[in-house]
């Protein structure tokens, strides 16, 4: 891509294969995260997210993810009426684990594999499908042994309610005793340019096993975007302004943002955005990976396709990499890291 036009979009959106053998599952090379369009975001509006995934799948975006616990459960709604009439143009991944009730009130992680069929029977009803493409445990509970719940989630499969299985920020140890049960297409983790600790042990280790890897928030939850330039430029009620989140927050945002800078500064040599830039990186990091940025609007969504017309050179890369050292990103990616399997 060399056009100025930050909306120029591939003739063709590519497609890439997660997992192997009878676990290969082919997606659009960039997926949409539907999460921002029902929670954590600032206000969200359904019939607005509801254009956007249409948009969406006309470019050809066609992997949608979800999460029964974004909403809670309205996200799965607004996706299962967005996709009404179009279910064959979708491979439809949503998550469970993150147990909810309808007031939002968090009751913790669960993994116990009557609830797991629990869960999937409701984001069915909820998504007005009759299977799922790709079910992830959205995370992993500590005390139920992995085996058990991966047990039920195969269930799933034997019984043609799900086609493919998925873990969500899992460690290695884990994702192997999973894949040992039933084989993993996916591996869901956070990913970008300012979230690299996976690739010590967690993408060897998928790799070896042949599962590929959706990075969520590969824009840095938006700040490599470019578009956020101070605390104030979040609505009142963004998640991003909580302590839960360390890189948003006074100092730690300032250091993030000189980083963001350099970022932009090589994007506009090659006629880019900061945030095509940094998913052009994280799709050149392997054909087994699919990121699945997430937006509520149209403008950021084409903005974002048209990262995937964007090839990087190793010059490219190597300017990127001096830009943004592993090390060099200020605050953890989250304020309590308790859930995250380890």
């Amino acid at each position: 891509m060399t056009s100025n036009d930050a909306t120029t979009h591939p003739a063709t959106l590519p497609s890439r294969t997660l997992g192997t053998g009878p676990a290969a599952l082919s997606v659009s090379a960039l997926g949409l995260g539907c999460m921002g369009m029902s929670e954590f975001y600032g206000t969200g509006d359904e019939a607005t997210g509801i254009a956007t995934i249409h948009r969406a799948l006309d470019l050809g975006v066609t992997f949608l993810d979800t999460a029964d616990m974004y909403g809670p459960f309205t996200n799965e709604r607004l996706v299962g009426k967005a996709i009404a009439g179009r279910r064959d143009e979708v491979v439809l991944a949503t998550k469970f684990g993150n147990e909810r009730t309808e007031d939002g009130t968090s009751l913790g992680v669960n993994g116990r594999p009557d609830y797991v069929h629990r869960a999937a029977d409701a984001s069915l009803q909820r998504l007005g499908v009759d299977h799922l493409d790709l079910y992830y445990q959205h995370r992993v509970d500590k005390d139920v042994p992995i085996e058990e719940t991966v047990g039920a989630m195969a269930e799933l499969v034997a019984a043609g309610k799900v086609r493919h299985l998925g873990l969500s920020e899992a460690s290695s140890d884990t994702i192997r005793r999973a894949h040992a049960v039933h084989p993993i297409t996916a591996l869901q983790t956070e990913y970008s340019l300012f979230t690299r600790d996976i690739e010590d042990d967690i993408l060897p280790t998928i790799r070896e096993l042949g599962i590929g890897l959706v990075p969520y928030s590969p824009l840095g939850r938006g700040i490599l975007t470019g578009a956020i330039t101070a605390e104030a430029d979040l609505d009142p009620n963004d998640s991003r302004r909580t302590a839960y989140f360390p890189r948003f927050q006074g100092e730690a945002l300032d250091a993030n943002l000189a980083l963001v800078a350099k970022v932009r500064e090589i994007a506009e040599e090659k006629g880019a955005t900061a945030g095509q830039l940094a998913l052009a990186w994280v799709l050149a990091q392997g054909s087994d990976i699919a990121p699945i940025p997430g937006t509520k609007r149209i403008t950021y969504l084409e903005e974002n396709v048209g990262a995937a017309a964007i090839e990087l050179s190793d010059a490219d890369l190597d300017a990127l990499a001096t830009a943004v050292p592993r090390d060099a990103v200020v605050g953890a990616r989250y304020g309590d890291m308790s859930t995250i399997d380890a």
